[in-house]
């Protein structure tokens, strides 16, 4: 019998989601955001399910993934170009770039390629990770279009919101201004929304939304919010109990002995660990569900196991199944008790965790 840990991938969850951010941002093209192995859902699984208008991957290795699996939709590179020996390739593979600094922008005018070239500029609105200032963007514009290669494909105007997460956050307004105001005027199409944008934030809309997260059906808002979309949970990561014993109380579970049995009780153990993705961090008290039923983790977790507290599920069994995030318990949920985001729960789980697509 092999390990039974798995990752359980509902692809028509992921379409759903799709059609919930189409529905937000109605005669707006979507760039479904799909890097870091399709948040660990499967990079090319996940992009042949789904209809979008284009895919963004962070990488060159990403998008050529993309390309050998025979997507043949629109694929932009996030961070665009590494080192300018990839542009023959991202030429070769009609790779869609972003540019957001001075050395890209030089390695594109020395290289002055026959293309097409799609690009997308982008600025620097405020989140002071990559762009170029809104003073500059005139300039960049000016010289992205000189070149012979853009006059002949086109060009995008980008930038990526800090704070959309919190709807109550002003700062999502400071940067749309600085946005607005950096491309007023400008004929060339222009890309602002996220997932939490999208579903909040109907002025960021404009020609391209990029959805990411909530493709996943995950919350895109800060924690304690709900999604304001029924979003629906795509993976789950599901596995079985592979022992049910008898405790007394004072025994210490895993570990460090962090945890000890209140009373007489039985504890379980599930064949997932930190091996598998599961985080390490995750508190005793964790909620997990067994057979449906609503547990809670016990102890340190291990490699390959964790414990469980089983007073919430008395009647579980060697075999029964355990849920430790997915369908009846959001990944958000895991995640605040863990002290994280669910981005990292589904980019965390490993290799060698089987994802069952169905």
């Amino acid at each position: 019998m092999s390990r039974p840990v798995r990752a359980r991938i509902d692809l028509q969850a992921l379409r759903h989601n799709l059609s919930l951010a189409r529905e937000a941002a109605p005669g707006r093209r979507v760039m479904a955001v799909v890097k870091a192995d399709g948040y660990g859902h499967g990079l090319l699984p996940v992009a042949r399910a789904l209809a979008a208008d284009g895919f963004a991957v962070a990488s060159l290795e990403e998008a050529l993934v993309l390309r050998e699996g025979a997507i043949e939709a629109p694929v932009l590179l996030l961070a665009g170009l590494f080192e300018a020996a990839e542009l023959e390739a991202a030429l070769a593979h009609r790779l869609a770039l972003v540019v957001h600094a001075e050395h890209q922008l030089q390695w594109l005018e020395r290289a002055n390629p026959d293309g097409p070239l799609d690009l997308w500029l982008k600025l620097d609105t405020g989140m002071h990770r990559l762009g170029f200032a809104p003073e500059q963007a005139a300039g960049a514009r000016r010289r992205l279009l000189a070149l012979p290669a853009v006059q002949r494909g086109s060009l995008t105007l980008m930038s990526h919101l800090a704070c959309a997460d919190d709807p109550e956050d002003d700062y999502t307004d400071r940067q749309l201004a600085a946005f607005t105001a950096a491309t007023a005027g400008l004929q060339e199409p222009r890309s602002l929304a996220n997932s939490a944008a999208l579903l909040t934030r109907p002025d960021t809309r404009f020609d391209w939304v990029r959805p990411g997260i909530m493709l996943y059906g995950a919350s895109p808002l800060v924690a304690g919010r709900p999604s304001p979309a029924p979003l629906q949970p795509v993976m789950s990561l599901e596995t079985r109990l592979v022992e049910v014993a008898q405790r007394r109380r004072g025994d210490c579970i895993g570990y460090g002995c962090s945890w000890t049995c209140p009373e007489d009780m039985a504890v379980g153990v599930a064949a997932a660990g930190y091996g598998d993705g599961y985080p390490r961090h995750a508190p005793a008290g964790t909620p997990v569900l067994v057979n449906g039923r609503r547990a809670s983790l016990a102890g340190r977790v291990s490699m390959d196991t964790v414990c469980i507290d089983l007073r919430g599920a008395p009647a579980a069994r060697v075999g029964d199944p355990v849920v430790l995030w997915g369908e009846g318990l959001p990944a958000d949920e895991v995640a605040a008790h863990a002290g994280t985001i669910a981005y990292e729960l589904f980019c965390g789980v490993t290799a060698r965790v089987p994802r069952d697509y169905g």
